[in-house]
């Protein structure tokens, strides 16, 4: 959707409706009326709509009402405004965008501001289209976001596309484009590298919003660097100071809470302790699984933690309606229940135990009591799409060999550490015996082995290396081809054969996720569209993953959401150990370094 498109209306139908010369197609009657743009509840109010929009909204709107106008009583319950989601990757769910929007709007989310950075990192600029086409077709609003690190750092990784400032510039012209998504280049942007800065150059030339991602604990000089050269707003904060600092800086504050990324109660206490201003703090869910979506929720699921964390509801509401609205621009459309702006209204009992009775986008009912009324626009994908596994060969145990060199004495190996609900890992280090000449896992210290396979350009590459935290207690292998962002093939296991077996298994379906354990496949979920996503309906994807998650039970894994954290280990923009089918990264440094010292 365009901007322009929002401008080209006739305002004189709204002005007629709210005068009551015209009917209203919709009106919802006595309700408690969540106005998050003057901060109250107002009782006894009344909503008309016309052609979508809002006209009236006040005490009895019976002059609005004509012999076809559909009427809801909402019997005293509160009218909220469509939860936003303000940066999310649809791709996470494993879900196309249809069957994402299938999944969240029974749960009141009416917009959502996606980066397609996923499928971007494996087709580029033709896979960004393929977002934006079919989140035009969608009864929600679904805006896109250009992505702007496509690889996420150069140099670093193989990568499957690449996407630069002419790219840029084009996507910036294309309607439902919103702005620039998450500058993961933080080091490019703080040390001047021309291409990100061109890019964030035509961003700011196309008045749009510019993303921020700085993946760093060191807020001194770097930081200043970072916030200078133009990021808008940054999701990537896990302490309190990061919270501040980047509302001191003129950032809107993401505070996101998706399965796997637990970042709201640590950081919200900027305002509920501190009383920083929230309207500078937006909520979000960055990364929610399948099965997160239709067992807990989406954005509900977020605002019911929010206030668990000591925000008032209205602030909680405010942070996922007009915060993310007036953000990017479109707080004319959205993000408020007032005049002019979409019909997009949820009915609830409550608002701490927020769950929507009904649905209302665009002023159409699209949902009541967890249950979608509206059928979806069936989408096809073009075969380039469904074929995007290509490696060199069959894949053997030899292939995920950790061999020694030969020496003396003991070793000392570079070792990634996993840390539960949050992004960032550790930079561990371990010492082995050169026993029969080549690292194992070693279950009892659990520690895995971990595998990057290069899977776009059949390099045959594979880089081996060693994770701690999975507690893999059984002979085993995970395998994923949804690995941010450059989505290679993850392998973590316990056992070379079972690697083997998982990454061939793998590539034969086309991408995706699997467990295998002692020989035997367990858990699998088929992603054939670019690897990363289902073209099934959302609770059968939701139930192939759970098998997913079970299968990293059985094999000794306690973790949240360990599917979630085994896809961020190739992503070597984020501190502080990753892999890539190039080496091991070290991202504080921004260095290659050997796994054995």
């Amino acid at each position: 959707m365009s901007m322009n498109t929002f401008w080209q209306r006739d305002t004189r139908a709204l002005v007629d409706c709210a005068m009551g010369r015209t009917p209203a197609d919709l009106v919802i009657r006595n309700g408690q009326w969540v106005s998050v743009q003057s901060g109250e509840i107002i009782p006894g109010s009344d909503i008309a709509v016309i052609d979508g929009r809002i006209a009236y909204v006040g005490p009895d709107a019976s002059h609005t009402i004509g012999p076809k106008t559909q009427i809801i009583d909402a019997a005293g319950r509160f009218l909220v405004p469509g939860l936003l989601d303000g940066h999310m990757h649809v791709e996470s769910g494993m879900l196309t965008v249809t069957e994402f929007v299938r999944a969240v709007v029974p749960h009141g989310t009416t917009g959502m501001f996606v980066d397609p950075h996923e499928i971007a990192n494996v087709f580029g600029l033709r896979g960004v289209r393929l977002m934006v086409d079919e989140a035009a077709l969608q009864p929600i609003t679904v805006f896109v976001q250009m992505p702007s690190c496509v690889p996420s750092s150069p140099g670093m990784e193989t990568p499957g596309a690449t996407i630069g400032p002419e790219e840029v510039s084009e996507a910036m012209t294309w309607p439902g484009i919103i702005g620039l998504g998450e500058m993961m280049n933080f080091p490019g942007v703080y040390s001047g590298d021309a291409k990100v800065h061109a890019e964030m150059d035509a961003t700011r030339m196309s008045n749009k919003v510019i993303g921020g991602h700085y993946a760093s604990p060191d807020l001194g000089l770097p930081f200043h660097g970072y916030a200078a050269g133009g990021p808008q707003d940054d999701h990537e904060g896990t302490r309190l100071e990061d919270a501040v600092e980047r509302a001191r800086q003129g950032m809107k504050v993401m505070l996101r809470y998706g399965s796997a990324w637990h970042d709201v109660a640590t950081q919200v206490r900027a305002v509920t302790e501190m009383g920083l201003d929230p309207r500078n703090f937006i909520l979000c869910t960055d990364d929610s699984h399948s099965a997160t979506l239709l067992q807990e929720g989406h954005m509900d699921r977020v605002l019911r933690h929010a206030i668990s964390q000591g925000l008032k509801p209205i602030t909680a509401i405010q942070m996922m309606t007009i915060n993310t609205a007036e953000h990017f621009g479109v707080s004319r459309e959205m993000g408020m229940i007032a005049p002019g702006r979409y019909a997009d209204v949820l009915l609830v009992q409550n608002l701490v135990d927020f769950h929507p009775d009904t649905v209302i986008a665009r002023g159409k009912v699209l949902a009541e009591n967890g249950r979608m009324l509206v059928d979806l626009p069936a989408v096809s994908h073009p075969e380039w799409a469904m074929n995007s596994v290509h490696l060199r060969r069959k894949l053997t145990a030899a292939d995920f060999k950790l061999a020694l060199p030969p020496a003396n004495g003991p070793v000392k190996a570079h070792v990634i550490g996993v840390i539960e609900n949050q992004a960032p890992t550790r930079h561990l280090v371990f010492e082995f015996s050169r026993a029969d000449g080549e690292i194992r896992a070693d279950r009892e210290r659990d520690i895995a082995k971990l595998a990057l396979v290069e899977r776009h350009c059949r390099t045959g590459r594979i880089q081996v290396g060693l994770v701690h935290g999975f507690g893999f207690s059984e002979p085993c292998a995970i395998a994923t081809t949804v690995a941010h962002d450059c989505h290679h093939m993850i392998v973590a296991g316990t056992d070379d054969e079972n690697m083997a077996l998982a990454a061939n298994t793998l590539a034969v379906c086309g991408g995706g996720q699997i467990v295998v354990l002692r020989g035997e496949v367990i858990g699998k979920v088929e992603l054939p569209i670019a690897g990363l996503m289902s073209n099934e309906r959302a609770e059968v994807v939701a139930q192939k993953a759970a098998t997913v998650l079970e299968g990293f039970k059985k094999c000794g894994c306690s973790l949240n959401n360990p599917n979630m954290q085994l896809s961020l280990l190739g992503l070597v923009v984020i501190p502080s150990l990753r892999i890539s089918d190039l080496g091991l990264v070290d991202v504080d440094r921004f260095t290659m370094i050997p796994v054995l010292e």
